[in-house]
């Protein structure tokens, strides 16, 4: 049974699943919250018919339109936010755990395969190009580059290591850990890291500064980075993995680093120190003025462009009450970043696996 046909037998199954309940609940439900089941119904059902015609399009090798994935990813919006109102309006249907670890007062545990499908419809959008320079070794390369690079920032070995740490994190938070793909919402960010034209640019400018302390520390990264600039030499380097790795780094992160001792004081847990260097890509600006004004967690931003980047991220993206703050604490932004939390502990497994060799 190939897998188109058990899509729509899952379908088929949810369908029955999400319809039952709801045919049982209406004599006893209040308007609002009739409203809120409508509501959630409706966008079940977009989020539904978005995939089959995606499914479909991709099948019969049709074109795609401009940003294939942003209806997609606005359904898939619509569809958590309108079941946390459903919640909040009727918490019986808060349901049980999921294993997208989303917390369940947002999801319903019974349309798991529709996430299943989603995620294989982006990884065919997104699929790297036919000239995609690969990485034998994508996690470790990550890892001795930022190490290399904190370490020419002047880190200690134990927070140079953070660092390497960390942006395993950073390409989990950006790719699922998939090197040189594309971009489905976005014809301006691409490659392991995300980076665009100009961002690119800047992380090799900052690379060629301090290309010679690099090679003082570790001549053999320093000599694997000669071969990856002569590979790339002529194409698009945020297809090569090492340079838009390393690239990457440079431009966003490289000068954070500097702030690694005293980040791990303030933020112990891993996981929250991989969420800041995130928030270094979503919100880079409100992002340093957090750690320069020694007091990051009560640090408070409310400036509609930068909750309009957060929730662009899925940063209190979903339901009316959180929809509905015009500003936040980094304390409260690191708690809403939940949706960040099971890339990072897949970063964290992916780090231990490769110190253990």
């Amino acid at each position: 049974m190939g897998p188109r046909y058990l899509v729509a037998a899952a379908l088929t199954a949810l369908a029955l699943l999400v319809t039952a309940p709801a045919v049982g609940q209406q004599g006893t439900l209040t308007a609002k919250q009739s409203e809120a089941l409508a509501a959630y119904e409706r966008a079940l059902a977009d989020f539904k018919s978005v995939l089959a015609e995606r499914r479909r399009q991709i099948e019969a090798k049709q074109p795609l339109p401009n940003l294939p994935g942003q209806a997609l990813y606005l359904a898939r919006v619509a569809v958590i936010s309108t079941y946390k109102d459903l919640t909040d309006a009727l918490p019986a249907r808060i349901g049980k755990p999921n294993k997208f670890e989303i917390p369940p007062a947002y999801f319903d545990a019974a349309i798991e395969p529709l996430i299943d499908e989603y995620a294989a419809l982006f990884e065919i959008m997104e699929a790297p190009p036919a000239n995609a320079q690969n990485s034998a070794t994508p996690f470790k390369d990550v890892v001795d580059l930022a190490v290399a690079i904190a370490r020419a920032k002047g880190l200690a070995p134990p927070h140079a290591q953070a660092a390497g740490r960390i942006s395993v994190g950073l390409f989990f938070a950006e790719t699922n850990g998939k090197q040189n793909v594309r971009n489905g919402r976005s014809n301006t960010y691409m490659g392991s890291f995300q980076t665009g034209p100009s961002e690119d640019r800047n992380g090799r400018r900052k690379w060629e500064a301090i290309k010679g302390e690099i090679a003082a520390i570790d001549p053999e990264l320093s000599a694997r980075d000669d071969k990856e600039e002569a590979r790339a030499r002529g194409t698009d380097h945020r297809f090569n993995h090492w340079t838009n790795v390393r690239d990457g780094l440079m431009n966003a992160h490289a000068d954070v680093f500097r702030e690694i001792p005293a980040i791990v004081k303030t933020l112990p847990d891993p996981i929250d120190q991989m969420k800041l260097f995130e928030l270094i890509q979503i919100v880079p600006t409100p992002t340093r003025s957090a750690l320069k004004s020694g007091d990051l967690l009560n640090y408070r931003v409310s400036s509609p462009t930068v909750m309009k980047h957060l929730r662009n991220n899925s940063i209190f993206a979903f339901g009316q009450a959180d929809r509905a703050r015009t500003s936040a604490s980094f304390r409260e932004i690191l708690a809403a970043m939940w949706l960040f939390n099971r890339k990072f502990e897949r970063a964290m497994a992916k780090y231990a696996e490769i110190k253990g060799r």
